[in-house]
């Protein structure tokens, strides 16, 4: 049959560089160019729908969208790479590049142009199409563009690290060749790797220990702490193209000398007859995070069993991430997040109004639900039957992991078809890949937007920030806020020991951060410090003890002792508590293995004497603090000094900072060009009280980026004010002050101190007793957040899953009731 449509086909453009095409994966579900339909491409947009009948994504696109024409991918693994696949072990990330995979080597991949106009349902085949050499044009624009996944993915890599003032003013001591004997070892000790070279005086030290486990006894640092030279290259890192490993301790960060060889010059180094001998650290790093593993046989030794269904699907590495899969597993574990976002997956892909599913974090996450929770993808991997099936719940129970619901290896792959020689060894899932949900979820985020790894807690609350965020853009009041679950209030009580009067503060908050002190009790066989075990319920009680500090009465006038007080304004449904055991070392956070014992039988019960009820009528309140005088911020010192060398007056200087954020000195060079000519130019600054004088006036591109959320002018600037120009902690105060119309400007909190909750609106519940369960907890090894492993135990009946990337399998007790005590966050479920 003849398409009639051929004409506008030919009129479509093969995809640009900067558009994203969605071939290996659908926006809205898991299902890939490896299942046995393939993907759908648009070849108008290039979004990528399946054609499963019960989600139909690529049919509802066109629908939606009236685009008629899409590009059908199959793609299948050749016979004999499925093969070496099965044999081989699975590669390991050794350095940070990408390495480009010959996919033709691999894979047999076939193409069909459809036109939907021609037959609505599964869409008209038009196999000839290709014949045509604008449609050809079109079809290999499509498959030779790099994918979305692997966009995301070069971006995310590609580390940028850039110049500082540091590097670009470099002032070297007048020296001369350094000897090759002067190159051999630590000028105070006797390491010969490791080592940095001073690029101010020529001084060779070695590193910190920290970096990758190798040697090093930290006298770079100390001869910086001494000296103050500030810039230092790694040797063996130095290519004949002039680039190395370069640090800036002033910054304490990797940073870029643009004239390293001129540099190198001055002592007698040729960067041309140099050839990289060491790992630079970005490669140690990773090396590092690989050797950190989590335990997949039980203390007999057996390998613990995989399991596989509802609930108990894996989320395959993309390099760094575990720290962002332990909290996706956490958090859809829980109730309130499966029935937010599981049982409303396929209204959601009806009704949504962005363009594009792969931009709108609601289809992400009801993607991840799906994917998670539904048991489709929780197969073994290479499984080359069809994967097990399960009915889509209208509302998913918590999973169980009974051998009524959970499958072994044998049982699993007899679901899709009989095998009567199963393998011997547990064959584990390959997981879903949650490429699309990461890039979106990190875009913008200075740190979430690498591959580097992160802190699993900072990622927890970036999450749930992220998606109130989008819920207010969208003005969802009818669905369930699945994040309330985390939401409780801390009451803060301040009273003066002299005159007996007290103040009430409550503070919104999602996560219980409690300090653990550490106490060295020796040292094992390795030399590794062993401290002592500490109770979680000891550390909450110390998070709401009473501290003495010494405050300005404004009832006295006078400097005087107070007690400040905190107790739970209310409870949370689910209480997540962070564990803090790190402490500096060398400016490095550096993770204290300090064991953690939690109360009898996992719970915490919290009682009338947790409870803070706030002013109480035997109390007098304090009289409100006298606003302050107006006085000028503390200018950024070093954008003040480029700008004065530039020539400009100092009051200028200060206007302009103060305009542009107090930080960026070409922003403000941008804004003293664009008013050179104010007639008040030269006035001295006017500062008003209730204006906060350390805050610049917000810039229209903060309050513009605020009102595009649905927040009306008034009170984004407000909020601005009041967060001393932090957009993200502006949002949180907007949410939290839904009925300030941003009309008045009253002086604003502390910069940096948490936003003040009026008591009528405290999330949680204040009934008591209160009585938690643990539910889930995140355990991580390695020697900091930012390096390392994290894996996610849940709590699934009475019995306990690991979930480490995509390995599922049945925990081990011994092994839990251990991880347990050195865990990094708590997930509570109110009982």
């Amino acid at each position: 049959m003849t398409c009639p449509h051929l004409d506008q086909l030919r009129q479509l453009q093969p995809p640009r560089l900067s558009q994203s095409v969605n071939r290996e994966e659908c926006t809205q579900c898991f299902d890939s160019q490896d299942s046995p339909a393939g993907i759908e491409v648009c070849l108008t947009c290039f979004n990528g729908g399946c054609t499963d009948s019960e989600r139909h994504h690529a049919r509802t696109h066109v629908e939606k969208s009236g685009h008629k024409f899409t590009l059908n991918v199959k793609r299948k693994l050749k016979p004999s790479s499925q093969r070496a696949e099965e044999d081989a072990p699975p590669a390991k990330m050794k350095k940070l590049a990408i390495i480009e995979e010959v996919e033709e080597d691999k894979y047999d991949t076939s193409t069909t142009v459809k036109c939907w106009a021609c037959n609505p349902e599964k869409g008209l085949e038009i196999p000839d199409a290709v014949n045509d050499p604008k449609v050809k044009s079109l079809v290999d624009g499509v498959m030779q563009s790099l994918s979305s996944a692997r966009q995301s993915e070069v971006k995310a890599w590609e580390e940028e690290i850039n110049p500082c003032e540091h590097t670009l003013t470099l002032q070297q001591q007048a020296t001369g060749p350094i000897p090759a004997s002067g190159l051999a070892h630590c000028s105070a000790c006797d390491l010969k790797e490791n080592l940095w070279l001073c690029l101010v005086c020529g001084n060779l030290g070695c590193g910190r220990q920290q970096f990758g486990g190798l040697g090093g006894n930290g006298h770079g640092l100390a001869h910086y702490e001494a000296t103050g030279h500030g810039v230092s290259v790694k040797l063996g890192t130095i290519t004949p193209e002039g680039n190395a490993d370069v640090y800036c301790y002033i910054c304490n960060d990797s940073k870029l000398d643009p004239e390293l060889p001129f540099h190198l010059a001055t002592f007698g180094i040729n960067v041309q007859t140099l050839s990289k001998t060491e790992k630079s650290m970005t490669e140690l790093q990773i090396e590092q995070n690989l050797k950190y593993d989590f335990s997949l046989t039980g203390d007999d030794g057996k390998a613990l069993e995989p399991l596989f269904g509802p609930g108990l699907t894996g989320l395959t590495n993309l390099g760094n991430s575990c720290y962002m899969a332990s909290v996706l597993q956490t958090v859809f574990s829980l109730p309130p997040f499966q029935t937010r976002y599981l049982a409303a997956a396929r209204m959601h892909a009806i009704l949504c109004n962005e363009p594009l599913p792969a931009s709108c974090l609601e289809c992400q996450m009801h993607k991840m639900a799906d994917g998670l929770l539904s048991g489709r993808y929780s197969h073994p991997a290479n499984y080359a039957g069809s994967p097990p099936r399960t009915p889509f719940p209208p509302a998913p129970p918590p999973p169980s992991i009974s051998p009524s619901a959970a499958t072994s290896t044998v049982a699993a792959i007899e679901a899709g078809q009989q095998q009567q020689h199963p393998p011997a060894t547990p064959v584990f899932q390959a997981g879903v890949r949650p490429a699309g949900f990461k890039a979106l979820i990190g875009k913008g985020h200075e740190e979430f937007a690498t591959m580097r790894q992160q802190d699993a807690e900072e990622f927890f609350t970036h999450l749930i920030t992220v998606l109130r965020r989008d819920a207010h853009k969208r003005k969802d009041k009818e669905e369930q806020d699945a994040t309330a679950v985390f939401s409780f209030g801390l009451e803060q009580k301040l009273q003066c020991t002299e005159c007996q009067r007290v103040r009430y503060r409550v503070d919104t908050t999602d996560v219980a951060s409690v300090g653990v002190p550490a106490q060295e009790v020796g040292k094992d066989a390795d030399g590794k410090v062993l401290y002592q075990e500490v109770g979680l319920w000891e550390c909450l009680e110390a998070l709401l003890g009473t501290e003495a500090l010494e405050y300005s009465c404004p009832q006295c006038s006078k400097s005087v002792q107070a007690l400040k007080q905190t107790k739970f304004a209310s409870f949370p449904d689910v209480l997540v508590v962070h564990a803090k055991k790190f402490q500096l070392v060398n400016w490095v956070p550096s993770k204290l293995d300090i064991p953690v014992a939690l109360p009898p039988g996992d719970v915490l019960e919290f009682t009338e004497a947790h409870l803070g009820r706030g002013l109480q009528p035997t109390e007098t309140e304090l009289p409100h603090d006298a606003p302050a005088a107006p006085s000028l911020p503390e200018f950024n010192a070093m954008a003040l000094a480029q700008l004065e060398g530039m020539g400009f007056p100092t009051i200028r200087c200060q206007k302009a900072l103060l305009a542009t954020g107090n930080s960026d000195p070409e922003a403000a060079m941008e804004w003293l060009f664009a008013h050179m000519e104010d007639p008040d130019i030269d006035a001295p600054i006017q500062l008003t009280t209730g204006t906060p004088s350390a805050v610049p006036e917000p810039s229209a591109e903060q309050i513009s980026m605020l009102a595009d959320m649905g927040f009306t002018p008034a009170q984004a600037r407000k909020a601005l004010r009041e967060t001393s120009g932090n957009a993200e902690r502006a949002v949180e105060w907007l949410f939290n002050h839904p009925d300030d119309t941003g009309e008045d400007t009253p002086a604003p909190a502390a910069a940096g101190g948490p936003t003040p909750t009026p008591a009528a609106v405290v999330p949680g519940s204040t009934e008591v007793p209160a009585r938690y369960r643990l539910k889930a907890f995140i355990s991580h090894k390695g020697p900091s957040v930012h390096s390392g492993h994290y894996v996610a135990h849940i709590r699934v009946g009475e019995d306990w899953v690991l979930f480490n990337d995509e390995k599922v399998v049945k925990a081990d007790a011994e092994s839990v009731g251990q991880l347990k005590k050195l865990a990094y966050l708590y997930f509570f479920e109110k009982a």
